[in-house]
């Protein structure tokens, strides 16, 4: 059973501490919305598993969501029904009661990974959708020469995509998701074109591995970046990715359907 904090966050990350002003930063990317829709399949009835405030529930016509975030749940937006609280661990659903599920950048969050998975596939009667990072490649990314811990807590905690496929079962595929320059959903890669958006306190508490970090060591990495968007350092090694209007890092869309 997940260990819920008084804010209701079941995983390891206090979102009634960090999930003020989430909604600012990160909205959902219609394009990564259209790829969830289309693994998605057409489905009519979806279990949003980890919803948060609400982000990318556009994508069927009849969305349930869970979260356990207390906080999170009061920045959904008005038109969204509200979310049951409740832990992918213990969905509170019958079996096959829904078309499909999907969780997006959620399964890292979870006290237990593969019984959260089986949840959600004892729930859906059709696919389940998992958009999450591979953490093989997280560091493959320039903020890790800014900030180390950072990127090195992302990948302790997001999970080995053949640990989602495995408890998933069935027919599985794994698609990396192109990241564009513009991306709406602010998490960190998000940012790969734009490392001034960085800067900003706001945009780093809403991605929950810079909470992992020491509040003078977040400065210190920040003042690193800062520095070199001043010199001119950071678009010397960089500066490329400016124009590249997509990036393939580690977004990865996991869809698995019944055996």
């Amino acid at each position: 059973m997940s260990e819920r904090r008084v804010d209701g966050s079941a995983g390891d990350a206090d979102y009634g501490t960090i999930g003020t002003g989430y909604t600012d930063y990160r909205k959902p990317d219609q394009r990564i919305a259209a790829l969830l829709s289309e693994a998605l399949d057409g489905a009519r009835t979806v279990v949003n598993v980890g919803a948060g405030a609400g982000s990318y529930e556009s994508v069927a016509p009849e969305v349930t969501a869970v979260e356990p975030s207390a906080s999170m749940r009061a920045q959904r937006p008005a038109h969204l029904p509200p979310a049951v609280d409740a832990v992918a661990e213990n969905l509170p659903f019958r079996d096959d009661e829904f078309d499909a599920a999907m969780t997006t950048f959620s399964v890292h969050q979870w006290s237990d990974l593969k019984a959260g998975l089986i949840e959600m596939r004892r729930v859906a009667r059709g696919p389940v959708a998992v958009l999450t990072c591979d953490p093989a490649l997280v560091r493959d990314f320039w903020l890790y020469e800014y900030a180390p811990l950072v990127l090195d807590t992302e990948a302790r905690r997001y999970p080995a995509i053949q640990d989602i496929t495995e408890a998933l079962g069935g027919r599985t595929t794994v698609r990396p998701v192109p990241i564009p320059a513009d991306c709406t959903d602010g998490f960190n890669e998000a940012y790969y074109a734009r490392p001034e958006r960085l800067l900003d306190p706001g945009a780093r508490q809403a991605c929950s591995a810079w909470s992992f970090v020491e509040p003078a060591v977040s400065e210190q990495y920040t003042e690193l970046l800062r520095r070199d968007l001043a010199s001119g350092a950071w678009d010397a090694r960089h500066g490329d990715l400016r124009r590249r209007p997509y990036l393939h890092g580690s977004l990865v869309l996991i869809r698995a359907l019944p055996a």
